[in-house]
């Protein structure tokens, strides 16, 4: 096992020899933690892209490399990520409008950075033609009840018809369930409100969600990156969790907030019909929705 470990290492080192990295949304929580863990290889640049200039200057002062190229810019401006993407070897696209109330209440601008900003992020890819181009995805995607979940699904769908149809640059997506050390999710929360001596808000006790840790998350980004060839979504087997067994390893103190709108008691890494087309394998599944 450890031979197997050692070798997938090497084809990542090989991988990323000398490459210049690219990083849309790269000054948020995984974008972050993507860039430090690509600055462990023999990179020759990574860049981070992000509209957030606070957390590119935290980042700056986490990060201490001179192979880290600090951008500020959106990606729905056309000029500026055809800058970003200039002779970059490989792009992953991570920024999003991520918060599902905040998306619900903002439709035009969480339509228009999700979908229109990753079209925009491809067109560039077309012009530039990066090796590859990875999309973060989420697992809200699968079967999508809310409008963030849509608009990844449909970052899926584009992503993966430049996969099939576009030459040469490799598309492909990642799907993944929640990272427990990412901003504003619900271990954020919980302990605010331990510090605070609230009682931790549930949405429901019976609710179980998919979580894993920051380190998982860009192994299998890593991972990914090697695996790429032609517009495949790759979807972790990951471990569900109860939300009020999780809750009660910081405190038994709750209230039960209600379900915010388009939330599922359970969410759903694959769909049944997607579950019927894919390539299992002993950690993943392997969508190619382009088989012909």
């Amino acid at each position: 096992m450890k031979k197997k470990s050692y070798d997938f290492d090497a084809k990542i080192r090989k991988e990323l020899v000398n490459k210049t990295v690219l990083i849309t949304g790269g000054a948020g929580s995984v974008g972050s933690a993507l860039a430090k863990k690509l600055l462990e290889y023999p990179v020759r640049t990574v860049r981070v892209l992000d509209i957030d200039e606070y957390s590119l200057f935290k980042l700056k002062r986490m990060v201490n490399d001179p192979r880290l190229r600090l951008l500020l810019g959106s990606i729905l401006d056309k000029e500026r990520i055809e800058m970003a993407g200039n002779k970059a070897d490989i792009i992953i696209h991570t920024a999003a409008v991520k918060n599902i109330e905040i998306s619900e209440f903002n439709p035009i601008e969480t339509i228009d950075v999700n979908i229109n900003g990753t079209v925009k992020m491809i067109k560039m890819s077309i012009i530039n033609k990066p090796q590859k181009f990875l999309n973060i995805s989420t697992d809200k995607a699968a079967d999508a009840a809310t409008l963030y979940g849509a608009t990844k699904q449909l970052s899926e769908r584009v992503t993966s018809w430049a996969g099939y149809h576009i030459g040469g640059t490799k598309f492909a997506s990642v799907r993944f369930g929640n990272i427990i050390e990412s901003s504003g999710n619900v271990f954020e929360i919980w302990n605010e409100e331990f510090k605070n001596n609230k009682p931790l808000s549930i949405t429901h006790p019976s609710m179980n969600r998919y979580f894993f840790h920051i380190d998982d998350a860009m192994n299998l980004i890593l991972k990914c990156l090697v695996l790429m060839n032609k517009g495949e979504i790759f979807i972790p087997k990951m471990k569900s969790y109860n939300i009020k067994e999780l809750a009660n390893k910081i405190s038994k103190k709750h209230k039960i907030i209600g379900l915010r709108q388009g939330e599922k008691m359970e969410e759903t890494l694959i769909g049944d019909s997607e579950k019927r087309t894919a390539e299992e394998r002993d950690d993943m599944w392997i969508i190619r929705q382009y088989s012909h």
